[in-house]
């Protein structure tokens, strides 16, 4: 019964910022490695940020200096604060859990003036 509930998007100008949420159910969370990925249209799925049990982060190379993960393991959920947005970045974001695991059903993140 794993569930991965993704929150948080929605349409924002370049240069804005938006907090994504993803409410973790189901699973010894404080344990669990997750992470954060995205799809833009017509695109294949790929890794935004990861963070281990310890707090240990890891971000893909587009949007290091921009985006932060945080997980705040008392509420089971994971967070991904993006900043500095840049139409490129608009995208379905999927919060994932145990290494490709487990998925969210998105929540869509829209860049654009």
């Amino acid at each position: 019964q794993v569930r991965l509930v993704e929150s948080g998007g929605g349409l924002v100008q370049p240069g804005g910022s938006l907090r994504l949420s993803c409410a973790a159910s189901g699973l010894r969370f404080s344990i669990v490695y997750m992470g954060w990925y995205r799809q833009p249209p017509g695109k294949q799925r790929e890794l935004v940020a990861t963070i281990t049990s310890g707090g240990s982060a890891n971000y893909a190379d587009f949007v290091k200096g921009r985006f932060t993960i945080s997980r705040d393991n008392a509420k089971n959920a994971v967070y991904l604060q993006m900043n500095s947005l840049k139409p490129e970045d608009t995208a379905v974001y999927y919060c994932n859990a145990i290494h490709l695991t487990y998925w969210g059903q998105g929540t869509q993140v829209t860049v654009s003036s």
